[in-house]
């Protein structure tokens, strides 16, 4: 095991042991990941933004993206420093009726009814490389509708990373052929 991929396993060990299972939240019959202590804890934080950054650099280090994107609204407390590790500028995608000024829409379907998301006109660039980042893929509705987004902008996705991934809800079928690591997958 080489010196980094041991750094990856305990980082990943920590990370695992600071996100608490929270039982019937939101509702019953639903395990919500709380990430809150791992926010808490500076050296995991600090991780986790580093990890998530990595995706958006080349192979000799230096930044591959224009704009980091961060999914409403967890996905935010994760993009916005990533995006400063990357000295790019940081754009939020949020839910309908968010933003104050003109936007590009996407809706998709839910397990119970739909969702809008929705980003700036002007937020992304004509060709700018974009790095999608949110804290969990689930079901991969969300990050293939923010995928949409970008697109409409002219944008292109160069990666999406996220913190969690729930393997067994099969998010990475929903969000197509897109460039995904999950830094934990459950």
């Amino acid at each position: 095991m080489t010196r980094s991929t041991q750094d990856e396993n305990t980082a990943e060990s920590l990370w695992q042991e600071l996100i608490r299972d929270i039982p019937d939240f939101p509702k019953p019959g639903i395990v919500f990941k709380d990430i809150t202590p791992l926010l808490a804890n500076h050296s995991a934080f600090h991780a986790v933004v580093e990890a998530l950054a990595s995706r958006g650099r080349d192979a000799e280090g230096r930044p591959a993206v224009d704009k980091v994107v961060g999914i409403e609204a967890r996905g935010f407390i994760l993009a916005a420093p990533v995006a400063l590790a990357l000295d790019a500028g940081f754009v939020p995608v949020r839910k309908l009726g968010k933003l104050p000024s003109s936007t590009h829409q996407v809706s998709y379907a839910l397990e119970y009814g739909e969702e809008t998301l929705e980003v700036h006109q002007d937020a992304l660039a004509e060709g700018d490389r974009v790095l999608i980042v949110d804290d969990v893929l689930a079901t991969g509705g969300t990050v293939a509708a923010t995928a949409d987004l970008v697109r409409n902008c002219g944008a292109s996705v160069a990666h999406v990373a996220v913190l969690l991934e729930l393997s067994f809800l099969n998010g990475r079928t929903q969000a197509g052929g897109l460039d995904l690591t999950a830094l934990i997958t459950v």
